[in-house]
């Protein structure tokens, strides 16, 4: 049995961690080249405008913490790049944080536990991502054969090396690609997908349905305007980008129905139409102490309870969610039936609606969960109730404050109390985190 999800150790916070505001970009789909900004240009864009509404200045902040699994070369310890261009100045520290899909929700959850220790009393944390611009590189033969060129001192030398030169080194290799794959078990995040689904014997037309329902609450919600964490985009060449771009309203299982599988052909059933979008866009969530609270008059929005981090195996990575929500539930003493709202990032239709159907299977649960019987059933009706990456888009790095972010204003639109953002992350981890309406 997992030690993981069995275990029982207490939270680790001692003071509280409040949630007093948070904004995140449009998330805008990558269309085959190059997209208008790069991750910091994305970050500096979004936390300029959440700062500026602030009663404190930015230079007194204690600490920027952001996740990111692809910056530029230019971009290193990007954190520190965007807190210096959003004016903290150059005495607040900043640092990055990496886990895969988890990048956004680990930022979160590093600042939080700072402020628990006391460490620190107000932080700005979240996730960027620009996929579109994942750098494509030269394979290692081509690298080989540039070493030798530049290494060529004669003339004759550097003609053997430029001879040395063959069409095939000119293939290129696509970053994006390569960092969806696990390096371990080598397979694409798509084909665990494709494993957890024939686990969980979970459907193409299920996939498909799912897929339809984030597209549909997506569009409602836009219509509806209920996505008011979002702050505008403005391009170089004077352009306004205030929506998520990627929903697509005219879709119905017809329409996805005709797509081929995307991963495992020709009878997979992960499809482009099932899974998340590659996308660009970066969130911010803005965490203080009581003390901050009292010193700035800040509203607090949420409290962050708890937070949960597990492993499993990693070609079966899309079941992270209920290897992290479990012991976090168990610890608080909770069942999913007594929390009011869920936010489980869609990295595939099928990595969800197997994490549901496993909460249900009660040798699963006896087996990997260390459960007496199954976890209980997710309320279908209260998960990812505006859509989800399916819809939206995953920008890898930012997806974990974009859920915990949205799941603040899901609680207070609906009057929720109770609400558990997850995500599956690629190398077979799961996270998790609570949070209660202020």
């Amino acid at each position: 049995m997992p030690s993981h999800p069995s275990h029982t150790r207490s939270s680790s916070r001692r003071r509280p961690v409040f949630v007093v505001d948070g904004a995140r970009t449009p998330f805008l789909k990558a269309r085959g080249a190059p997209g208008p900004f790069a991750a910091a240009d994305l970050s500096v864009a979004c936390g300029r405008q959440l700062l500026l509404r602030q009663p404190f200045a930015p230079e007194e902040l204690d600490e920027v913490v952001l996740g990111c699994i692809m910056p530029a070369p230019e971009e290193a310890n990007i954190a520190r790049v965007v807190a210096l261009r959003v004016g903290c100045g150059d005495r607040v520290p900043a640092w990055t944080v990496q886990r895969n899909c988890g990048s956004g929700l680990q930022a979160v959850d590093s600042a939080a536990h700072d402020i628990a220790a006391g460490r620190a009393d107000l932080v700005l944390a979240g996730g960027t991502e620009s996929m579109s611009r994942a750098p494509v590189l030269w394979r290692p033969a081509m690298v080989h054969a540039l070493a030798r060129l530049y290494a060529a001192k004669s003339t004759g030398a550097r003609l053997r090396a430029l001879l040395a030169f063959r069409p095939a080194h000119l293939k290129p290799l696509f970053a994006l690609l390569r960092g969806l794959t696990d390096p371990v078990v080598g397979l694409s995040m798509g084909q665990t997908a494709e494993i957890v689904a024939s686990r969980f014997r979970i459907g193409r037309e299920d996939m498909d349905a799912f897929a339809v329902e984030s597209h549909r609450r997506l569009a409602r919600a836009l219509d509806q305007n209920t996505l008011t964490e979002v702050v505008p985009l403005y391009t170089d060449d004077g352009r306004i980008l205030p929506r998520d771009d990627g929903v697509r309203r005219d879709t119905d299982m017809t329409a996805l129905s005709r797509l081929r599988p995307a991963f495992d052909p020709p009878f997979g059933l992960v499809t482009a139409g099932n899974s998340a979008q590659v996308t660009d866009g970066a969130a911010w969530v803005l965490l203080a102490s009581e003390a901050a609270v009292k010193r700035h008059g800040l509203v607090p929005r949420a409290r962050i309870v708890d937070s949960e981090w597990a492993a499993l195996d990693p070609a079966q990575m899309g079941l992270g969610p209920v290897y992290a929500m479990t012991p976090l539930l168990r610890r608080q003493r909770l069942t999913p039936g007594r929390i009011d709202y869920f936010e489980i990032n869609e990295a595939f239709a099928a990595q969800v609606l197997a994490c549901l159907a496993a909460w249900l299977d009660r040798a699963f649960c006896r087996r990997e969960l260390g459960s007496t019987g199954p976890v209980g059933a997710v309320n279908r009706a209260r998960l990812n109730v505006d859509g989800g990456a399916i819809a939206l888009g995953h920008p890898v790095g930012t997806s974990g404050a974009r859920i915990l972010l949205h799941l603040v204003h899901v609680l207070e639109q609906r009057k929720g109390k109770r609400g558990v953002a997850s995500m599956c992350i690629g190398g077979g981890q799961g996270g998790a985190m609570m949070i209660e309406r202020a």
